[in-house]
């Protein structure tokens, strides 16, 4: 089985059996004492999977009943949901008459009900329109309070604006356990700034050379405004932004924006991923030599077994 965000999530919540290790929420594992730990957990997966004839009230109350939540606190524990998920001006809407928005927040109050420690969100924003994305990432925050929260996404930016640690997994290998802002430093190189300029006589490399302070200069791309971005290395820990401008005045080369450089969490990302490729192939290179190696020594054992069997049939 191919480890992935999703099939994780389906061994954490017990939907799907691990075949090696074990996985204890709260303090309970998740094969031997399943109840228990299933009391923990609030899931919410990326096809919400709701009943569209009911209503949000009915829903979450049928979700209470399911968790075992005793009658007299379901009233109240439904109720408190629903205002936390802000959903009570619809809660008494068929479900199938919602927006993606609010059938989100319906599946998270399901998730929610019974006050469960670990929250897992699956794609919580798959499909929502930028409006309906910050009103649940602002919700999730909220959330992060009083729960611990699990939450897969594809949008890394995401991720970077709500989780305080971030869990990179490619092809059934951890990658990567951090912060957002550590995984970014990662890559980040050191004393860089960015810098737009307008040089229409090509002036830019002869002039940064005689900048004692600045170590590399590099092209970033061409703008359509016939401006060029360039990134700007120096040498130590000196501030050069005071000295780019001014030489850069003298030269002629009109600085449109100078800024230092931001690595995001995409970057990162595609940064450790293209460094597990190399790991990989010298890993499938050992296991063909140590195959090839072992070969010789199976052929002579065969050939030391097929002159025994000759002689014994003498």
């Amino acid at each position: 089985m191919e480890l992935g965000k999703t099939t994780t999530m389906n061994m954490i919540t017990g939907f799907i059996e691990s075949t090696k290790g074990s996985i204890e929420i709260n303090g309970y594992n998740i094969s031997k004492k399943s109840k228990k730990a299933k009391r923990e957990i609030g899931y919410m997966p990326e096809t919400t999977p709701l009943y569209n004839e009911l209503t949000p009230k009915e829903f979450v109350t049928y979700m209470a009943e399911l968790k075992g939540i005793s009658r007299k606190v379901k009233k109240e524990e439904v109720q408190k949901v629903l205002k936390e998920v802000n959903i009570e001006e619809v809660q008494n809407k068929l479900i199938r008459n919602l927006s993606r928005g609010y059938k989100q927040r319906v599946s998270l109050a399901g998730a929610l009900i019974g006050n469960p420690k670990v929250l897992i969100l699956d794609e919580p924003t798959v499909g929502l329109d930028p409006k309906q994305v910050i009103q649940i990432r602002n919700l999730i925050k909220s959330l992060g309070k009083d729960h611990t929260i699990i939450l897969s996404s594809h949008i890394l930016s995401e991720i970077s604006q709500i989780c305080e640690k971030v869990i990179i997994i490619n092809k059934g290998n951890l990658v990567a356990i951090d912060t957002p802002e550590n995984l970014e430093k990662t890559v980040k190189e050191e004393h860089s700034l960015l810098v737009t300029v307008e040089d229409p006589e090509g002036k830019i490399n002869d002039v940064v050379k005689g900048i004692n302070n600045v170590q590399e200069i590099k092209l970033i791309k061409e703008l359509s405004d016939g401006t060029k971005q360039y990134s700007l290395i120096s040498k130590n820990d000196t501030d050069i932004r005071k000295e780019i401008f001014e030489v850069f005045a003298k030269s002629g080369i009109t600085i449109f924006e100078l800024k230092r450089s931001e690595t995001t969490l995409e970057e990162a990302f595609i940064d450790l991923i293209d460094k597990q490729k190399p790991e990989k192939e010298n890993e499938k290179e050992k296991i063909k030599q140590e195959k090839s190696k072992d070969k010789p020594k199976q052929e002579k054992k065969e050939n030391k077994s097929s002159k025994k069997q000759k002689g014994g049939d003498k």
